[in-house]
């Protein structure tokens, strides 16, 4: 039976910390569900009800996209290995693009990854724990590199170009804002 909670408890946030990975979903209205595993260490815990993750450049940019139209975002995370447990955490975020003022704060939270693109900052209004026990066991075996070398081999203009091409819109055509700046209204 699943429980609910306000926050993220200090159980919990050692639990977080602890995962090698992590899931995202968000979705419009009318938008596909997007779902993505996240890896590499790109997961901040800021407080209790915050939490702040990294999104590094990927075939896609859904979640940016998302978020302009419908706030709202998923994180899940599964215990494949000792005691059983799912926990997701539900809340309303927002993208923090490079050329955003709180870019170089925020980034400094993080190890300099190449390819870096938006730091999402989710607020949470509600934490969920469930069973977790059909989730399978799985053995952490290490990081995938390829990315992190790629990003690195092509530079900061090869990955603004595949920016342009690839990461302005969803698959759904939405815009993701990745060049512009948010406006002050949209800050407040």
């Amino acid at each position: 039976m699943a429980k609910q909670y306000p926050e993220i408890s200090e159980r919990f946030a050692q639990f977080i910390a602890a995962q090698k990975i992590f899931f995202v979903g968000t979705a419009t209205a009318d938008s596909r569900v997007n779902l993505s595993p996240k890896g590499m260490d790109s997961l901040r815990l800021l407080s209790s009800t915050r939490v702040a993750w990294l999104s590094v450049t990927g075939s896609g940019n859904e979640s940016a996209a998302h978020l302009l139209q419908n706030p709202r975002m998923t994180l899940m995370f599964c215990a494949f290995e000792g005691k059983p447990l799912i926990l997701r955490l539900y809340g309303n975020a927002r993208a923090v693009h490079r050329h955003d003022a709180e870019w170089t704060s925020l980034a400094a939270g993080f190890p300099p990854l190449p390819g870096a693109r938006q730091i999402f900052i989710l607020d949470v209004d509600l934490v969920q724990a469930s069973c977790g026990m059909s989730v399978p066991f799985f053995d952490y075996v290490g990081e995938r590199e390829q990315l992190n070398d790629w990003a690195a081999g092509i530079g900061d203009e090869g990955i603004r170009r595949y920016w342009a091409e690839k990461n302005q819109t969803s698959i759904d055509g939405l815009p993701t804002r990745i060049f512009e700046p948010r406006l002050e209204a949209e800050e407040g």
